[in-house]
């Protein structure tokens, strides 16, 4: 199914809504029934019909039958949160005494999510370096029933092999989830390497315009059904109409948003890697990248963000140089219009070997306008 075809016309409906081109937003809590028979197969039929918002709603569930499209799944959940998605993904797939094999450094919510909240109830997750497959044959057990991904990491960007690893899972009958935030399924669909669960913080590339939190779980038919009729209904963390509505309106400009963001970012790259006050860049598609292979195979383009190490390693220069920038906020999180800058030391320790680290997401600005910022204030350091 084309993705053009999928943003601007896949459940859309419109002779349902007076032919508008942009579809209404059903803003309400409770839907009636004339008879009570009606009334009764609603209530046994929930997924597929409408009784209750916290449930299905006709605008979140447009947005999901596109989320799911674009991904190549089945079906889609909308939360109200990436780390709703986080939660419900990963419970809905272990019990008691079960254990999860993780790679290292995802998302800090996450993590705590499997540090914290989970050993409460006898899970116990394990945490290795995902670039090497070997890790997760020695780590798997007869208890492991879940793996965890997330490619790239979001701050050095490691990948994981995907296809390899998705087969190693089946063999062993063990379910796959991954965080594929940082790629869309424009980018990559893991789904096509054999993942059962591809997850996403929505409130970055699918949004765009840093106004809503989201989040979408992908997967069959059998899984979102197991999910939605639990851990969805009970935990009540729902997307509302308004929002869902606003994620539609930034679908239809998903494409050209990824593509301005990935051709600024490349051009920007291309003059840090000149500037001698760099000492280090991550980012998925440097030709230095020891998995640029697998990078090629895995992710169809370019993204925004990438990680900087500077020469300087003295902290107030590294604030100071941050703070100076006119064309970059200090920010959390990434993928919309905005440009944003998010300096390690505000997480760590001053003599921590990370602190001199700062990664960026580039937005929609014009990249000549952000490299003239980085210039005048990279000269300074």
């Amino acid at each position: 199914m084309n993705d053009s075809y999928i943003i601007n016309q896949l459940a859309e409906n419109r002779e349902q809504y007076f032919h508008a081109v942009a579809p209404p937003i059903i803003q309400t809590s409770n839907f009636a029934y004339p008879t009570v028979d009606e009334f009764a197969y609603a209530v046994t039929h929930e997924k597929d019909e409408h009784i209750y918002t916290r449930g299905n709603n006709p605008t979140v569930n447009m947005l999901c039958q596109k989320m799911a499209a674009l991904e190549g799944a089945e079906d889609c959940l909308m939360v109200g949160s990436g780390a709703a998605a986080i939660t419900n993904a990963i419970m809905s797939q272990v019990s008691m005494g079960d254990h999860i094999v993780s790679v290292k450094n995802v998302y800090s919510w996450a993590t705590r999510l499997m540090t914290n909240t989970l050993p409460r109830f006898g899970i116990t997750t394990t945490f290795i370096d995902g670039t090497d497959i070997n890790n997760f044959v020695e780590t798997i057990s007869d208890k492991t029933r879940l793996i965890y991904l997330e490619s790239p990491i979001s701050w050095t960007f490691e990948i994981q092999d995907l296809e390899k690893i998705a087969e190693l899972a089946r063999k062993k009958g063990i379910i796959t989830i991954i965080d594929n935030s940082y790629c869309t399924a424009l980018c990559q669909k893991p789904i096509e390497f054999g993942i059962d669960i591809i997850i996403y913080s929505a409130t970055k590339y699918y949004n765009g315009h840093s106004d809503i939190v989201a989040g979408a779980i992908c997967g069959s038919k059998e899984k979102m059904t197991q999910i939605f009729y639990n851990e969805y209904m009970t935990f009540g963390n729902i997307l509302s109409p308004q929002n869902a509505w606003l994620m539609l309106r930034s679908l239809r400009t998903l494409p050209i948003r990824l593509k301005q963001s990935s051709e600024s970012t490349l051009k920007i790259l291309d003059f840090l890697r000149k500037s001698p006050k760099i000492d280090k860049i991550w980012y998925p598609f440097e030709e230095s990248n020891p998995q640029i292979d697998l990078v090629n195979k895995q992710m169809k383009m370019p993204m925004g963000m990438f990680t900087v190490s500077l020469k300087n390693k003295d902290i107030s220069s590294i604030k100071k140089f941050c703070e100076s920038l006119q064309s970059f906020l200090i920010a959390v999180s990434w993928g919309g219009h905005e440009s944003l800058i998010m300096p390690k030391c505000a997480f760590v320790s001053e003599t921590d070997p990370q602190a001199s680290m700062i990664r960026f997401y580039i937005g929609l600005e014009e990249a000549d306008y952000i490299i003239e910022d980085l210039e005048k204030n990279l000269f300074l350091l």
